[in-house]
């Protein structure tokens, strides 16, 4: 009787452990110091890609009951696509909520045979994972250094078509992409659009780790960023907010400061430049003169196109 309990147990615990897979990426050949940056977004990476991977189709799930904002991010997301991705293209893939559709949809017309012989850029490890996984060839600048069309969210957007993105913790990857991109479509619901930059959503900065106390005191007292409050980011990149002790790394091994306003940045391409140019900033949120057209989804999933080929800005 007790062999045969034990031949159960054992049964149970086999069954479980086939049925639980970790299917996140293939640890690395080579690590950093333990005490890296970089070593800690790589264990955090491998703790939790089983958990990203069980969630993946949870997501999907809930985005096939579309209501509300979603809807508005799918329209717009599925609209850029439609507009500007035909054969042959090298396509930029943002990093976001919305830039998730336009990848989507990249996916099903490539599926569905629409789509043939183009080749894109992710623009960080998340949205690499999901291209993949839809089986869209993609590439690095270090293959394609020009781009034909870059689609991406942002996280606002003023009636200059200046943007402030990174709330995703994206941001150095975005910019490089996106810069070298012919167009780059911009893809937000209504929610993101404001008369001002800064108090909508908080202006990330992407910064070294060294010292990096020293260079969040030294972003705040920048005259161009006056009656900021800056906060390093801690916990999870991919979000803003406060959810871990420790600094968030990004895909580059970098932290990042989130910059508050309660007014509006008075000169935005001022405050970009003079960020540039801090020692220890590797690169800021602030997208200036690089939207090419920004198409615009409200919860009823109708849309609205602003700049080239659309509308001047309503907002």
């Amino acid at each position: 009787r007790k062999m045969l309990c034990r031949v159960a147990i054992f049964a149970v615990l086999a069954a479980s452990a086939s049925a639980f897979q970790v299917t996140g990426p293939a640890l690395s050949s080579s690590f950093a110091p333990a005490s890296s940056p970089l070593a800690l977004r790589q264990s955090a990476k491998f703790a939790g890609a089983s958990s990203r991977r069980v969630f993946a189709p949870v997501f999907q799930t809930r985005m096939a009951e579309l209501t509300g904002i979603d809807k508005a991010k799918q329209a717009a997301g599925y609209k850029s696509v439609d507009d500007h991705v035909t054969s042959g293209m090298v396509v930029g893939l943002g990093t976001g909520s919305t830039a998730y559709f336009a990848v989507e949809r990249v996916g099903q017309k490539l599926k569905s045979g629409e789509l043939k012989d183009i080749i894109c850029i992710p623009t960080s490890e998340r949205t690499r994972e999901q291209a993949e996984s839809l089986d869209i060839p993609l590439c690095t600048l270090n293959e394609k250094s020009t781009l034909d069309v870059a689609i991406d969210g942002a996280d606002a957007v003023d009636p200059d078509f200046a943007l402030v993105k990174g709330g995703g913790g994206a941001l150095l990857r975005e910019k490089m992409v996106e810069v070298m991109a012919k167009k780059f479509i911009c893809i937000v619901d209504d929610t993101k659009l404001c008369k001002g930059l800064g108090p909508s959503f908080p202006l990330p900065v992407e910064i070294t780790p060294f010292c990096h106390m020293h260079t969040l005191r030294t972003i705040a007292a920048l005259p161009e960023l006056k009656g900021c409050e800056a906060r390093l980011r801690t916990g999870d990149c991919s979000n803003n907010a406060p959810d871990g002790d420790e600094p968030a790394v990004t895909d580059n091994g970098n932290y990042i400061v989130d910059l508050i306003f309660k007014e509006n940045i008075k000169d935005v391409p001022a405050a970009a430049s003079a960020l540039k140019n801090t020692v220890g900033v590797v690169d800021h949120g602030l997208f200036v003169g690089m939207t090419y057209q920004v198409i615009v989804a409200g919860g009823d999933g109708n849309t609205r196109v602003a700049g080239e080929g659309g509308e001047k800005a309503w907002w």
